[in-house]
């Protein structure tokens, strides 16, 4: 990751540890997309709890660096909302 932004100039990690708040966009963000394929196989596929647990996290392990870079992305506009430099 570079330290600025090439355009800009903003310099992304502000702080030691300053993308821990992109966990919960993360954890959020698997939520969105894990709750409704579970209600899917559920409801429409007549897959059991347990069978919808392993297809969400065979899910989330490959959407895993998708979620980690979008999240990163997210805690930025969030957090350059609320505390612009």
């Amino acid at each position: 990751m570079h330290p600025l932004c090439p355009s800009c100039g903003l310099k992304y990690e502000r702080e030691p540890g300053y993308f821990v708040g992109a966990m919960y966009f993360s954890y959020a963000m698997a939520l969105v997309l894990g709750v409704p394929l579970a209600v899917a196989l559920m409801i429409l596929g007549g897959f059991s709890a347990h069978q919808c647990v392993l297809a969400i996290a065979v899910m989330t392990s490959l959407m895993a660096p998708l979620l980690f870079r979008y999240s990163r992305v997210v805690w930025m506009h969030f957090d350059q909302f609320l505390d612009p430099r």
